[in-house]
């Protein structure tokens, strides 16, 4: 009897549970605008939570469920960092061997580093590379194969000395994905099919958006545009696969992470041994920790954080927590582990808001870490509505200071031309009309030029899904010839990979060939 009614407590405990969680994340695709979002709970090997919210893609009633694919992006750092665990178990690699020597073409810009990298180093970000240096070679709707994006790191300057700063880099990830093919024999896309997904039962995922089959069950990104929500194309990031294209569903993701957790093994065997487990959640470099962090945000702020091998570890609530957030063009997830729990939780977003994720993610966790009740819907609210109101705020003050009397130096027709950044290739500039225009080579980033002063412009994308508008200001010779361009966003809300600030543009020569 007495063990009769304990069941009975604990299932009305758990219909409770699932009742807030209902609520909140209701709440959420409502507060943030999310057309959908699919959630996962796995705890000590036993599936707590498995559900759909929301739809698939805006205007149609196709709902989400635990098994719709949505684009993991950078949560597939995780297994292009066990791909090469793997490979280090079975003697192919060494974490500490040097890059150049499985990869001899490898260069950076410096010879020391090039020399020096090893194969771990490609993971933690911590190269000397500036935060997204490289990323306008990988998106949006980039051109460039992988071996050529790989062969421009020679020209990606370096903005810290090597492993003494955190900046966070996709195309390192590309390497390691080379080191892959080149260690096993097998391409990066074959060896997580048939290495990873196919042992685990993901029979679901892909390792591109490509290879998804029309009419699958599939989430389609959304980005607010202009004040509406709309929907826009899949990213496609097939040349940078290792870093961010694995396409899943929260249903296989639970089996990803039950491997995880139990380091390694799962029902059929072993992906890696313990040792690399652990090796992969040792952290090899602290990631900074806002000083002054939102009021409301100050129970989320972690005592340390670091990054690991394709994992970031901080502490919360005195536990150990693993995870990783993913984010492409309208879509974000996040993945947490939390290992002395046997923890899994996984949120999927067809929205690009991270704050949504994260208020799920936090409800969650604290759920299971049995902390005070919290309203993290309202928190990453406010804090969001803030961060809003002060880029408009900053992009207002700066066009209320600008010299609107100002003129260009030069007729439109003398700024055109074709202009050239070492790492990223050809930019063209052309007069259209009694305007310029803005056109990269290598992606899809096309715009008008609006004068803003001096000779200083701002270039507005056609695609206003990007939100990244940014400055173009020219730098002249004495003899009033254009010698340079530089950009810079003009928002603090762009996404770091439009790295527009790490191009130096120069006139190229009428008779080079196309770069």
């Amino acid at each position: 009897m007495v063990q009769r009614l304990l069941l009975v407590l604990v299932i009305v405990g758990i219909a409770r549970g699932q009742a807030h969680l209902d609520d909140v994340v209701q709440r959420t695709l409502r507060e943030f605008d999310v057309p959908g979002m699919a959630v996962g709970v796995i705890q000590d090997g036993n599936v707590q939570m498995l559900k759909g919210y929301g739809v698939r893609k805006l205007g149609e009633s196709a709902p989400v469920t635990g098994k719709t694919l949505f684009g993991i992006a950078s949560n597939t750092k995780a297994f292009t960092a066990a791909a090469l665990a793997m490979l280090v178990d079975e003697k192919k690699i060494d974490w500490d061997q040097r890059v150049v020597d499985i990869l001899p073409w490898f260069q950076m810009s410096d010879p020391y580093v090039s020399r020096e990298m090893r194969v771990r180093d490609l993971l933690v970000h911590r190269s000397g590379l500036g935060l997204g240096a490289g990323d306008l070679m990988l998106f949006p709707a980039a051109t460039l194969a992988a071996r050529e994006i790989m062969q421009r790191l020679r020209y990606v300057p370096l903005a810290t000395s090597f492993r003494s700063t955190y900046a966070y880099d996709n195309v390192l990830y590309i390497v390691a994905g080379a080191v892959i093919e080149q260690a096993s024999g097998m391409a990066w896309d074959r060896f997580i099919r048939e290495r990873i997904f196919q042992p685990l039962g993901m029979t679901r995922s892909r390792t591109s958006v490509n290879d998804v089959p029309p009419g699958e069950d599939l989430a389609w990104p959304h980005v607010p545009t202009e004040g509406k929500l709309r929907v826009i194309e899949h990213t496609k990031l097939d040349p940078a696969a290792p870093a961010g294209a694995i396409q899943s569903s929260v249903e296989d993701m639970l089996k990803w992470a039950a491997m995880q957790l139990k380091e390694g093994e799962y029902a059929g065997g072993r992906l890696f041994s313990a040792r690399q487990s652990k090796e992969m959640w040792t952290p090899h470099i602290f990631m900074p920790i806002p000083a002054d962090p939102p009021k409301e945000l100050a129970a989320a702020v972690p005592i340390f954080q670091a990054y690991a091998l394709g994992w970031i570890t901080r502490d919360y609530r005195g536990q150990r927590i693993v995870y990783h957030t993913g984010g492409l063009g309208g879509m974000v997830t996040r993945v947490t582990l939390v290992p002395a729990k046997k923890l899994a939780i996984i949120v999927f977003t067809n929205q690009e808001t991270t704050s949504a994720f994260q208020a799920v993610t936090m409800t969650i966790l604290d759920h299971y870490l049995d902390a005070p009740a919290a309203d993290w819907v309202s928190a990453y609210s406010a804090v969001r509505k803030r961060d809003v109101e002060k880029a408009h705020k900053a992009e207002a003050e700066a066009g209320s200071a600008r010299n609107a009397a100002s003129k260009p130096s030069l007729p439109l027709a003398k700024y055109a031309g074709r202009y050239r950044d070492p790492w990223y290739g050809d930019v063209w500039i052309e007069e259209k009309e009694g305007k310029l225009w803005m056109r990269f080579t290598h992606s899809a980033l096309t715009g008008v030029m609006e004068h803003f002063q001096y000779d200083t412009f701002i270039a507005r994308w056609t695609d206003r899904s990007y939100d990244a508008d940014a400055y173009v200001t020219f730098t002249l010779n004495p003899d009033g010839s254009p010698r340079d361009v530089k950009m810079k966003a003009v928002s603090s809300l762009t996404d770091f990979s439009f790295d527009f600030h790490d191009l130096v543009l120069t006139p190229a020569a009428k008779d080079a060939p196309a770069n």
